[in-house]
């Protein structure tokens, strides 16, 4: 990632999973249920739906609210953080949920360490995909303009329930489980691509949007390749004192300029004042070190 988000709002959103979307889920999941037993007899039919149907309905839902508000934040700024905050958010509800489900299973010792393996390494690995995927297109319908913004959002929705759908119901019998599987090792495959497609997508940006700075003297033009590539991370290219500081507002300053191209009204005038803000930081930055060393 090229523009790292605090660790407390990674573990704010972790937090939400793990006891926030889980609490509502447990809610509302209840009242589905409760709502078509009343015209469901068969109790192995009434399982069937809550499991396959209501939880990824409800569950996706839950999840997806508090990262609808952390995406909506105007600071907010590229694909990666919300593929990183869904993921938070999937992970932290599938730790509680196998929780419940190790402490309350009461078959055999064999089914129980069974249940532990599979809820272990896919059942939360399919939560923190479900809701990574949510994440995504969120943020790719923020990033964008005109009738995607108001599509990529229920499409996203629609991907994380299906996604989890399809876990559930291959899981739903020994027959299917091994399809489960195979689903969840395809689905992170996919995930994992259009998790490197997104790091080489901030790339870019930071590139094609720097170079504008270049030319107009803001910043070296030797710096652009730097600042876009893991050199970013060594010393030397610039001044110790100043190297995260700089790094940190370069590249929110591409973002910022990205944004106001895709933005109008009110957030259009906010991410134009922020883009001046940074431009001037920058400025500070590196002339005030320029005076330190002519000073010496």
């Amino acid at each position: 990632m090229y523009d790292r988000e605090p660790i407390w709002l990674v573990l704010k959103n972790y937090l939400w999973g793990a006891v926030g979307a889980v609490i509502l889920s447990i809610i509302f999941s209840g009242l589905f249920s409760s709502f078509f037993s009343g015209y469901i007899s068969n109790s192995e039919i009434q399982t069937q739906i809550d499991a396959i149907i209501i939880a990824p309905f409800i569950e996706e839902i839950t999840k997806g609210i508090f990262l609808l508000i952390t995406i909506s934040d105007k600071r907010f700024d590229n694909i990666t953080d919300g593929i990183v905050y869904g993921g938070a958010i999937g992970l932290g509800f599938g730790m509680t949920e196998n929780f419940l489900y190790f402490i309350s299973y009461s078959s055999s010792i064999e089914q129980w360490i069974s249940v532990v393996l599979i809820r272990t390494f896919f059942s939360a690995v399919m939560h923190c995909i479900a809701t990574a995927s949510l994440g995504a297109f969120l943020s790719y319908a923020k990033l964008k303009a005109g009738l995607y913004r108001y599509l990529l959002p229920p499409a996203g929705l629609t991907t994380a329930i299906v996604i989890h759908l399809v876990w559930n119901f291959s899981v739903s019998s020994l027959y299917t489980a091994v399809f489960g599987i195979i689903f969840i090792v395809f689905s992170l495959m996919v995930f994992s691509a259009v998790f490197a497609l997104s790091i080489s997508s901030e790339k870019k940006i930071i590139h094609s949007q720097l170079f504008d700075e270049a030319k107009e003297g803001l910043i070296p033009l030797e710096h652009i390749t730097i600042l876009n590539s893991s050199r970013r991370n060594s010393k030397g290219w610039v001044d110790e004192k100043i190297r995260k500081l700089y790094i940190k507002a370069a590249t929110t300053l591409a973002f910022r300029k990205m944004q106001f191209q895709n933005s109008a009204g009110l957030k259009k005038a906010f991410y134009e004042k922020d883009i001046e803000l940074y431009r001037k930081y920058i400025r500070h930055l590196l002339n005030g070190k320029e005076a330190e060393q002519n000073e010496t």
